[in-house]
């Protein structure tokens, strides 16, 4: 599974997104989606790009993540 590199540069229109719920008891592929999104432990925040990649990685984990738009 290729990398995501996070965008830190929250002025570009990207989004922020906080892992709200842990891993455990997940299905490996949501797991795959957190560590490709950057994430693996709760409280973890990160900038990523807004695109249909990322997005498709965001609704595999919805329920783990708050998303928010970066401002």
């Amino acid at each position: 599974m290729a990398k995501v590199k996070a965008n830190t540069d929250a002025k570009t229109g990207g989004l922020c997104v906080v892992q709200t719920r842990g891993n455990a008891r997940c299905e490996r592929s949501q797991v795959l989606s957190l560590r490709a999104l950057g994430l693996g432990k709760i409280g973890k925040k990160v900038f990523v790009k807004d695109d249909g990649c990322i997005r498709g990685l965001l609704r595999k984990v919805s329920h783990l993540v708050k998303i928010e738009d970066a401002q």
